[in-house]
């Protein structure tokens, strides 16, 4: 089945650029110029991911993407001129999975469409037990991979879970610490810190050639 791309791009000769470097792939694609086209198309159509541009006429990007993510998990690309970190990091934030600054290549978008894509359809299967996962049974304290499983703490099995929801998406320390923490008690961010390195080790032990949970410099982490 060809995976359709919803393009969200106001600059017209950029977006045929784009799309062109898509339908090359084997893509199918839909264009939007304005912000306010995109949720009544939505309401219509169901693409594979959204390519979104953050400034926008009519609604801006981070809006849609706040409110896309009230209904849906379609995965999203934000792309962006503005290269201040907050508007990354908002963007991820909102439930952005991935973004790419511009200028950009056209084959560089094509190659992250690729991965975003791969991660989604992994995700669906992200609690099968097929021996080459990670699977965290829900209400229990442990991890498998393959016949091998290991303990975890409420907290660190917590954690998981949360990185686990979306594979390939950055989550901030402060994001982390509201899903481990519901009761918002005050905790140095470091705490997550020292979770992640306790959990990292038990990963480890599971399965030393993989690398389950990454560094994102300056932003946080995720699960792959």
């Amino acid at each position: 089945m060809v995976a359709l791309i919803l393009i969200v791009e106001d600059e017209t000769k950029l977006a045929q650029v784009v799309r062109d470097y898509l339908h090359r792939d084997g893509y199918d694609t839909h264009l939007c110029h304005r912000g306010d086209e995109v949720l009544p198309w939505l309401n219509e159509h169901q693409p594979d991911l959204i390519l979104l541009d953050l400034m926008l006429p009519g609604t801006d990007g981070l809006t849609l993407c706040r409110e896309i993510r009230k209904t849906q998990t379609t995965p999203i690309i934000m792309t962006t001129a503005r290269v201040e970190e907050i508007d990354r990091l908002l963007g991820l934030e909102l439930g952005a999975d991935d973004y790419v600054c511009k200028p950009y290549s056209p084959r560089e978008v094509v190659a992250r469409v690729k991965a975003v894509l791969r991660r989604s359809q992994l995700n669906q299967g992200i609690n099968s037990d097929d021996g080459r996962t990670l699977v965290l049974p829900e209400n229990a304290n442990e991890v498998r991979y393959g016949d091998r499983k290991v303990e975890l703490t409420a907290l660190e099995a917590r954690l998981l879970a949360e990185l686990m929801k979306h594979p390939g998406r950055i989550h901030s320390r402060d994001q982390l610490m509201d899903a481990i923490y519901p009761d918002r008690r005050l905790v140095s961010d470091r705490t997550i810190d020292s979770h992640i390195k306790n959990l990292r080790r038990k990963l480890h032990l599971l399965a030393p050639e993989e690398e389950f949970v990454r560094s994102v410099y300056g932003a946080g982490y995720k699960y792959e």
